[in-house]
C-alpha cells in the first residue's frame, strides 16, 4: 500500500489531467473558419483564426466556415405561366458572413438556405412562360438570387449567385419548338434577301441614272466589261456600238434639209 503512495504515483495522474485539460481547451482556427463560443449557454464572442483557448466543460463552441458554399438544387418539377410541365434544376452559391446570425438565429443554415432554395425555384419558375425560361434566364436568375438573399439576410448568409443549369421540357414540345425556330430562321433568311435586292435595284437604279446622264460613261463601262466576258468560255463576243458614235457623224444644218426637201417636192409636182 506504501507504495502507491508514493511522490511519482501521486503525480502522475495530475499530469495526465492537466494534459488533457490543456488539449481540451487548445482550439487552432484556421483563417477561413470561426468559433462560435458559448458559456454556461451564453454567447460570449465569435473567436478566430488562429490559436484559441477555452475552458472545457464549461465553454461550448461551434466551428463555422466562410468559405462560398455550392448548393445544387435538385430537379425542379414545375407548371409554367402557360402550363407546360417542366422540370427545373440549379445551382446556388452562398457563404456565412455573421457566424453569430449563422448559429443563433436558425438550427441548421446549411439544410435551411438548401430548402428555401427549392421552394424559390419553383415559385419563379412557375411566374414564368417557357419561353422566359429557355431566353430569359439571367433575369430569372436575378430575381431568385434577390429573394434568397433577402430571405437569408437574418441568417447571417449572402447568396451571391443563383444559375438555373437546365430545363427539361417534353419531347413533343422540344420537336414543336424545333419547327418554330426553323421557320423563324427561315423568314429571317428570306427578309434578309429580299432586303439585299431592294438595295442592289436601288443602286442599279442610281448607277443607270448616271450611265445615261454622262457622255461617254456607257462606253467606259463596256470597255471595263470586256475583259471579264472575254475571261468565259466561247470565243463569240457581242459588241454593241455605243450611242456617242453618233457625235463623230455632225449632221447637216437644218437650212440645207430644208432645201432638199423642197427641191425633192419640185421634182414630183
Amino acid at each position: 500500500m506504501t507504495e502507491l503512495f508514493t511522490d511519482g504515483n501521486i503525480w502522475l495522474p495530475a499530469v495526465v489531467v492537466i494534459v488533457i485539460f490543456i488539449g481540451l481547451a487548445i482550439k487552432i482556427v484556421k483563417e477561413y473558419e470561426r468559433l462560435v463560443v458559448f458559456r454556461l449557454g451564453r454567447l460570449i464572442a465569435i473567436k478566430g483564426p488562429g490559436f484559441i483557448l477555452i475552458i472545457p466543460g464549461i465553454d461550448r463552441v461551434k466551428r463555422v466556415s466562410l468559405r462560398v458554399v455550392t448548393l445544387d438544387v435538385p430537379s425542379q418539377e414545375v407548371i409554367t405561366k402557360d402550363n407546360v410541365t417542366t422540370n427545373v434544376n440549379a445551382v446556388v452559391y452562398y457563404r456565412v458572413v455573421d457566424p453569430n446570425k449563422a448559429i443563433v438565429n436558425v438550427e441548421d443554415f446549411a439544410t435551411a438556405t438548401a430548402q428555401l432554395s427549392q421552394t424559390t425555384l419553383r415559385s419563379v419558375a412557375g411566374q414564368a412562360e417557357l419561353d422566359e425560361l429557355l431566353s430569359e434566364r439571367e433575369k430569372l436568375n436575378i430575381k431568385i438570387q434577390s429573394i434568397l438573399d433577402e430571405a437569408t439576410d437574418p441568417w447571417g448568409i449572402k447568396v451571391t449567385t443563383v444559375e438555373i443549369k437546365d430545363v427539361v421540357i417534353p419531347e413533343g414540345l422540344q420537336r414543336a419548338i424545333s419547327r418554330q425556330a426553323t421557320a423563324e430562321r427561315e423568314r429571317r433568311a428570306v427578309i434578309v434577301q429580299a432586303e439585299g435586292e431592294k438595295q442592289a435595284a436601288d443602286k442599279i437604279r442610281e448607277a443607270a441614272s448616271i450611265l445615261n446622264t454622262e457622255k461617254g460613261a456607257f462606253y467606259v463601262r463596256l470597255l471595263r466589261a470586256l475583259p471579264e466576258i472575254a475571261s468565259q468560255q466561247g470565243s463569240l463576243i457581242a459588241f454593241p456600238l455605243p450611242v456617242e458614235l453618233k457625235y463623230l457623224f455632225p449632221e447637216a444644218p437644218a437650212e440645207e434639209k430644208k432645201d432638199e426637201g423642197g427641191k425633192k417636192k419640185g421634182k414630183k409636182e
